[in-house]
């Protein structure tokens, strides 16, 4: 049984702002505020919303609160203290961030924020380190298995076949697969996501949101492991 647990953050809504809305006077206005350029800042639909209309994909994006409550869930988990638990966000753009187990996500929303900005535009944090915290790269979904050595890819979906929690935790260690978790609003996984699945399952009869979901894996794992009694 391997002994660390892979989670992947999939589709995750976190990106820069196109520059196809760039000029738009919510992003301005939201930039100038920064005092950053507007390709620079961070999409978010609760400033951006209406600029965001004309974009593809509207419903899985601008959202990167999501990563950040389950980035807080997964870096502060027993499991995780531990050196049990590697953790990935893959985004909706094809980006990859790649998160030392030991790096402190800040608890507040807005430096989140510009610490994702600070690695958007620098590719690393801190910008220049030999040895980042997080380092940015894009690369295929397929080729991110080979990187972080997994065999392959769990996906969890509310419209796949129910198989308990345990079970899920259990096959991903046994089997050596990476578990994946959708990090956006709203909508389907793209069949592009799932052809690389090797299986999907539910845990839940309804949705869950992702920071949701990412806590069960991590309590189930951590039961497994005989790391905390829960």
């Amino acid at each position: 049984m391997n002994s660390k647990l892979k989670i992947i953050l999939l589709e995750a809504s976190l990106e820069t702002v196109p520059p196809s809305i760039a000029s738009h006077p919510a992003v301005v206005k939201s930039a100038a505020r920064r005092g950053k350029k507007p390709t620079e800042i961070i999409l978010d639909s609760s400033l951006h919303y209406h600029a965001m209309k004309k974009l593809p994909k509207i419903e899985k994006r601008g959202r990167p609160d999501i990563v950040h409550v389950s980035l807080l869930e997964a870096l502060e988990s027993p499991l995780c203290r531990k050196g049990m638990l590697d953790v990935y966000v893959y985004t909706i753009e094809g980006h990859v961030l790649f998160i030392d187990p030991s790096t402190r996500i800040p608890k507040n929303y807005n430096r989140f924020i510009g610490l994702m900005e600070q690695l958007f535009k620098h590719g690393r944090v801190p910008p220049g380190s030999e040895r980042p915290l997080i380092f940015l790269r894009t690369i295929k979904l397929k080729d991110l298995f080979e990187e972080i050595h997994v065999n392959g890819l769990i996906i969890l979906s509310e419209r796949c076949s129910y198989k308990p929690l345990h079970e899920v935790s259990a096959m991903a260690l046994n089997e050596n697969l990476a578990i994946g978790i959708g990090a956006f609003p709203h909508g389907d996984f793209e069949e592009e996501t799932m052809k690389h699945a090797n299986y999907c399952y539910s845990i839940y009869s309804g949705s869950l949101t992702t920071h949701i979901v990412v806590s069960r894996i991590l309590a189930s794992t951590e039961r497994l492991l005989n790391i905390l009694e829960l």
